[in-house]
């Protein structure tokens, strides 16, 4: 008769302890010694030992599982999502932070109200132990409904109509400054905007950084036309600013998608890259490395600060965290041949 796997016996005489101790660690109860936490997971790793995952459930009271919720996406959701590399590097850090901890990702998609409504149903039934929330629209009362529902919730960005629920966020007013003083540093004068929506704070801060940057080295004419994130609005944009202003030196893009459309709009026009138009994107997303030329742009360090989210999360299901938290990311320019 073959031998089942090991057993808890089996690590509590590897370690040197006892079952229960073994048992503690193993659901996570925390009134165990951190060096000797440290030994059961060593001698778990030494004998192969794999928790009974429903038996473990019905001790913690947990699935171990997370929702990554995609919230007011719409019916563009297919188009918004699989084509801006944001969104994936969002699953990648969320997704790799879980994995390392043994925790599984559950990837819903709330794109209207009645999917918001099934959601909350979803979480509340304890199908998974919390939720990770990326919001498309600025008012998505998703974000309150899991609050007001005793849900653990993290949002990616700071939420513009709530402060109880806790989000991890990038410093972007500041990584809009560095935007402004690399183009003054490089000797461009007449500098324009392609901004993200205003309604967005993150669009907001980079806005208003950028402006505030440029008016503090004397430059209060700043030229802005507004996109949405798409390659196609930013070449929009590009060609109103040239149109209004052809003489402009210098580009600041809100995100790198429409850096790139900004950039074709340039080279159909017959305008140098960076000769005579200097362009800088924000996010540092694949698109920067694959653009003509490759663009300088303001790094947004989105798997780390996905990683960071579902850190917090699993800190608030564990209850080791039971205060909103936010966790703000420094801005980082890289430098390419764009500027």
């Amino acid at each position: 008769m073959s031998r089942t796997g090991p057993t808890l016996e089996d690590v509590a005489r590897q370690a040197g302890v006892s079952r229960a101790t073994v048992s503690r660690v193993v659901n996570g109860i925390r009134n165990v010694d951190p060096d000797i936490q440290e030994l059961v997971r060593h001698a778990i790793e030494q004998t192969g030992y794999r928790p009974n995952r429903a038996a473990r459930s019905l001790v913690t009271q947990r699935t171990e599982a997370v929702a990554l919720i995609i919230s007011g996406a719409g019916d563009t959701f297919a188009s918004r999502v699989f084509a801006d590399p944001f969104f994936g590097r969002v699953v990648s850090g969320v997704f790799g932070y879980l994995r390392s901890h043994a925790m599984h990702p559950v990837l819903i998609v709330a794109e209207s109200d009645a999917a918001r409504e099934q959601v909350v149903d979803y979480l509340s039934q304890g199908s998974a132990d919390g939720a990770l929330v990326v919001s498309i629209q600025v008012c998505d009362p998703l974000p309150q409904m899991l609050v007001a529902a005793r849900i653990p919730v993290v949002l990616f960005a700071r939420p513009g109509h709530m402060d109880d629920v806790s989000h991890v966020d990038l410093a972007h007013a500041e990584g809009a400054r560095l935007a402004a003083e690399h183009l003054l540093a490089r000797g461009c004068r007449r500098i324009a905007t392609i901004s993200a929506p205003q309604s967005i704070p993150a669009a907001r801060d980079r806005l208003d950084g950028f402006r505030a940057a440029l008016a503090s080295a004397g430059v209060a004419d700043v030229p802005s036309t507004e996109g949405n994130f798409t390659v196609d609005s930013g070449a929009a944009a590009m060609a109103e600013l040239l149109d209004g202003h052809p003489d402009v030196d210098g580009v600041f893009a809100a995100n790198d998608l429409m850096a790139q459309g900004a950039c074709q709009v340039l080279r159909e026009r017959g305008r140098r890259i960076p000769d005579d138009v200097a362009v800088v994107g924000f996010d540092d997303s694949s698109v920067a490395t694959t653009c003509r030329p490759p663009l300088t742009t303001v790094r947004q360090p989105v798997e780390k600060m996905a990683g960071a989210m579902a850190r917090l999360l699993s800190e608030h299901i564990q209850g080791t965290r039971t205060r909103p938290t936010s966790v703000i990311f420094d801005a980082e320019l890289v430098v390419r041949e764009s500027a």
